[in-house]
């Protein structure tokens, strides 16, 4: 365990509760989201950017919506549920500039453009990494995210195996 992890634990009010995969897939989040936003959006994380990318893997034939359907299953079932939308997806807290309405769609199933799909994907992990970032997630001391940061993790690895040319460097 790292000198942070001791010190976390020690200090931050929960984190001592959560299990170690908890622990790890938050710690990962971080990494991967830090990577995605310099290779994807060239440092500029935001959905205008984000919706920018998806276009740009539309027009190049690259979008391959098919190979994150478990992910946009987890969020569809996390996020609607009986009709409606849950209370989880208030907890998104989703901005005007995040497009709340091409969001809610999607995961309502209204919308399934592939584009669409992408795109709201791609937003629910761009808000759980600004609720993580600025401090929202601690108010209930990180807890119940395992599923979202795993989900998170996956939807960022494979953007990244994609489009983040890591092989060149």
């Amino acid at each position: 365990m790292t000198k942070v992890m001791e010190w976390l634990k020690a200090k931050a009010p929960g984190f001592d509760e959560l299990s170690e995969a908890e622990q790890n897939a938050i710690a990962d989040f971080s990494l991967l989201w830090s990577l995605f936003e310099n290779r994807i959006l060239n440092t500029e994380g935001n959905a205008a950017k984000i919706c920018a990318a998806v276009e740009s893997w539309h027009n190049a034939n690259t979008l391959d919506t098919a190979a994150f359907a478990p992910e946009l299953a987890y969020f569809r079932n996390r996020y609607f549920a009986n009709g409606t939308v849950t209370g989880e997806f208030a907890g998104l807290k989703l901005r005007n500039p995040d497009r709340e309405p091409l969001v809610r769609a999607v995961i309502d199933g209204s919308d399934n453009d592939p584009r669409n799909l992408m795109a709201a994907i791609l937003i629910i992990v761009f808000r759980f990494r600004n609720n993580l970032f600025h401090g929202d997630k601690w108010r209930y001391k990180l807890k119940g995210q395992l599923g979202n940061f795993t989900t998170a993790n996956d939807v960022l690895t494979k953007v990244l195996d994609r489009h983040g040319g890591l092989a060149e460097g």
